[in-house]
């Protein structure tokens, strides 16, 4: 059974080595999230401590799922900066380790980050992802309503263009007022 829980700073920078072989299964897997196929694992590694002080400074929340102690998944939310959308945040980098998927893990995980934001007042998250991908059907499953896609918003990892789809869902109660998630 997995162990979801919250990362602070510190906890971050411990499990970078771990959040770096994840990064680079779920690239090599074929999961359209910012990366080129092959990911060399110092840029993933890279990647992560750059996502550190963004952490630390509450910018950017991020779970782990832990399996028998070994990081097994992860998922994101970044908080917006302006006054105006502090009622919102982006939901990124969910990612499943290929060796645990198929047990409900990524559903697991982005429930966390739902009721995390909820729990904080967020009423509204959004996020992107690659269209037709296996993603949209977690997505769609959990609730998240399909505004559209962008053709050509980015490559997959193996360099083609791909179209992204745009989703959004409403969370919490009080929709439209202002709150955000404290570090």
């Amino acid at each position: 059974m997995s162990v979801i829980t919250r990362l602070d700073g510190a906890r971050l920078r411990a499990l970078i080595d771990e959040l770096a072989d994840l990064l680079v299964d779920t690239v090599d897997g074929g999961a359209s999230v910012g990366f080129l196929a092959p990911l060399d694992r110092a840029a993933a590694v890279d990647w992560w401590q750059r996502r550190v002080d963004a952490v630390s400074a509450g910018a950017l929340v991020v779970w782990v799922a832990r399996d028998d102690g070994r990081v097994v998944g992860t998922v994101g939310l970044a908080l917006p900066d302006k006054p105006n959308s502090g009622h919102r945040a982006e939901l990124v980098k969910l990612m499943v380790h290929r060796a645990a998927r198929g047990r409900g893990l990524g559903r697991a995980l982005l429930a966390t980050a739902e009721g995390a934001a909820a729990d904080a007042g967020v009423t509204l998250l959004h996020l992107d992802t690659e269209t037709d991908s296996p993603a949209e059907r977690l997505y769609g499953g959990a609730g998240w309503t399909r505004i559209g896609t962008i053709p050509d918003y980015a490559t997959d990892p193996h360099g083609r263009l791909r179209p992204t789809s745009i989703y959004y869902k409403r969370v919490g109660v009080g929709a439209g007022a202002e709150a955000g998630i404290s570090a």
